[in-house]
C-alpha cells in the first residue's frame, strides 16, 4: 500500500478552509497534517473535509494560537500528545493508523526575533522544547513512525536563500541547527525530503513582507517530513507544492509531500 502524506502550516484553518479543501480536492493526499490551526478542536470545519473523503481527525487546539491536526482518509487512533517545555501550548499530536504507523505532527515554537535566550524568552523556550524532544526520543526510540510539521528551523545551507545573511537570524542560527540535529540523531530519524531531493535550494516558507514573494524568492525550508530508521527506505516522491503559496488568501507556508510504501 502506498500512503501519501502532506504537511502544511495553514496559519488559521478556519480562515483558510477554502484552500485546505482545494488541496484535498486537487492533490488528494491520504493524510494531511496541519499546524498553526488557531482554533479550538470543536471549531475546526470538519464537515467540508468529511465531504471530500477525510472523515477522520486527531487534533489539539486552542483559541487564536498554535494548534495541530491530522486529517485522514483512513481510521486513525489518537495516541496522545506531549507538552514539551511545559508551555501549555497545542503543539503536538500523534495518531496511529491501522497498519501500525504512528504519525507525529509538530509545531515547534518560532523563537521570537532575537537569537539570545538572555534577552528573548521565546528563543529559550524554543531551545528547551527541542531539548525535551531529544530527551524523549532517546528514552523512547521511535519505530514505524513518521514525524512531520513546521519545525521552524532550516538546517542546511541550501535550505535558505542566503546562508551567510541568515546565520544570525532565528530559524537558521547554528545553535538551533545543532539542537534540531540532536533531535534527529536521538530518534535515528531520516530527513525524507532531502533524501529524495539531495541537492539545490529548497524552500517551504516565504515571508508575507515581500512585495512579490515569488520574484524575490527569499525562502526557507521550515517544514519537514522525517521517517524512523525502520521505514526510511519506504519513503519516496517528495515534493513541495510551491504554487500553493500563490493561492487566494494563502498561508506563508507551502505544503510538503512524501509517499511511503507500507
Amino acid at each position: 500500500m502506498t500512503l501519501t502524506l502532506a504537511t502544511w502550516n495553514i496559519n488559521s484553518v478556519r480562515l483558510r478552509e477554502p484552500i485546505v479543501c482545494k488541496l484535498l480536492q486537487e492533490e488528494g493526499p491520504d493524510i494531511l497534517c496541519l499546524q498553526e490551526c488557531k482554533s479550538p478542536v470543536e471549531k475546526i470545519p470538519t464537515d467540508g473535509f468529511t465531504e471530500l473523503g477525510y472523515p477522520y481527525m486527531v487534533a489539539r487546539g486552542q483559541k487564536g494560537y498554535n494548534g495541530v491536526a491530522i486529517l485522514s482518509r483512513f481510521p486513525i487512533e489518537d495516541v496522545g500528545d506531549k507538552d514539551f517545555a511545559r508551555l501549555g501550548h497545542a503543539r503536538h499530536v500523534a495518531g496511529r493508523l491501522e497498519n501500525g504507523v504512528t504519525i507525529h505532527n509538530f509545531y515547534v515554537p518560532a523563537g521570537g526575533d532575537v537569537p539570545d535566550r538572555e534577552v528573548n524568552a521565546k528563543f529559550g523556550q524554543k531551545l528547551d522544547y527541542l531539548t525535551e524532544m531529544r530527551d524523549w526520543m532517546r528514552g523512547d526510540k521511535p519505530q514505524k513512525s513518521i514525524l512531520v510539521g513546521d519545525l521552524n528551523i532550516a538546517p542546511r545551507e541550501d535550505d535558505v536563500w542566503s546562508h551567510k545573511q541568515l546565520l544570525k537570524v532565528v530559524s537558521h542560527t547554528p545553535v538551533e541547527v545543532e539542537h534540531l540535529g540532536q533531535v534527529m540523531e536521538a530518534g535515528d530519524w531520516s530527513d525524507v525530503t532531502r533524501a529524495d531531493i539531495p541537492d539545490g535550494q529548497l524552500y517551504s516558507w516565504w515571508s508575507y513582507r515581500a512585495r512579490d514573494w515569488d520574484a524575490a524568492d527569499k525562502g526557507r525550508r521550515l517544514d519537514h517530513i522525517w521517517a524512523s530508521s525502520d521505514i526510511r527506505n519506504a519513503a519516496h516522491s517528495s515534493r513541495i507544492l510551491r504554487s500553493a503559496r500563490g493561492w487566494e488568501k494563502p498561508s506563508d507556508h507551502a505544503p510538503v509531500f512524501a509517499s511511503f510504501d507500507l
